[in-house]
């Protein structure tokens, strides 16, 4: 190798190593940022200890974990199983990052998962879904609904906990329109009640109109759900079918706005089109996660 060789390969070994030092600062501030965790759904009953090996192996940082009627944790017996999942867990690094419940409104029941979960420095959570009646008026509905969260962000505030109403997609889900949701949190402090934004339903509902409804509910961000859909005709008509990220509608630029905003919290990645834990379904969510992670 002439000398003009020697510098060019140096030259270049140097400026790829910077580059690769620069990725990695830029990934470890994303991970620190934006923890991905994982919603457990899809393998919730396949017991703690392999839901924590499963989770490891996946490379999640954490868990959605179900607290809820048919859930990984029934509601009913929280103080006793969520505790078993937690330390689960614990010994493989990894964390609770978020609950999803059936909690409509402050009970005693609902009480006694939030305090569990705080106790186990769980600090958000998702709420239950509200449904309209379509055979009745629209504004008395949303109305009552609001009315009946006032204790629910009460305690909330109280126990330092953070609840989030999810936008999903469908004819008489409340929170379908985001401006449904921005109306039942605005007149609470941020952080009593605010949004699980789900892209993927937003953009099944909002189509190419997700920047607004993102930034309309910017200040209430409790978590980000992620997850990928196409359009696929059936004999109902056109319906959303869910798919690996990447592949379908949802779209990049959202993370390159969020990472603009003061969010820092979970990123949930929810995986809607299989079920299980075998190999095949592991080294697809592997897929997923990497696809996120490059989208950070």
């Amino acid at each position: 190798m002439n000398s003009f060789d020697r510098r060019t390969f140096l030259a270049t070994s140097l400026g790829a190593a910077a580059a690769l030092s620069l990725r990695v600062s830029a990934e470890a501030k994303a991970a620190a940022r934006f923890p991905i965790i994982g919603f457990t759904k899809p393998f919730q009953h396949v017991g703690y200890e392999q839901t924590a090996d499963v989770v490891a192996e996946i490379g999640w940082s954490g868990i959605e974990c179900p607290v809820r009627k048919k859930g990984q944790v029934e509601p009913e017996r929280v103080e006793d199983e969520l505790p078993k999942l937690h330390e689960a867990l614990k010994k493989r690094g990894l964390t609770i990052g978020q609950i999803t419940t059936d909690i409509r409104r402050a009970d005693p029941l609902a009480e006694r998962v939030l305090r569990t979960a705080r106790q186990l420095g769980v600090t958000r959570y998702r709420l239950s879904y509200f449904h309209y009646d379509l055979q009745k008026a629209i504004p008395p509905q949303l109305a009552e609904i609001k009315a009946g969260l006032r204790d629910l962000a009460q305690l909330n505030q109280e126990l330092g906990m953070r609840g989030g109403v999810q936008n999903h997609h469908g004819r008489n889900y409340v929170g379908a329109a985001i401006w449904d949701i921005h109306e039942l949190v605005k007149d609470h402090a941020q952080g009593e009640l605010g949004v699980c934004f789900d892209l993927g339903h937003a953009t099944i509902e909002g189509g190419t109109s997700w920047p607004i409804q993102a930034k309309l509910m910017e200040p209430y961000l409790t978590s980000v759900y992620v997850k990928d859909f196409t359009w696929q005709k059936t004999s109902k008509g056109w319906a959303p079918k869910w798919c690996p990220l990447g592949e379908g509608l949802v779209r990049r630029e959202f993370f390159d706005w969020l990472k603009t905003t003061n969010y820092t919290g979970p990123i949930s990645q929810h995986v809607e089109y299989l079920e299980g834990a075998g190999p095949a379904q592991i080294a697809a969510i592997q897929k997923d996660v990497r696809t996120l992670q490059s989208w950070l």
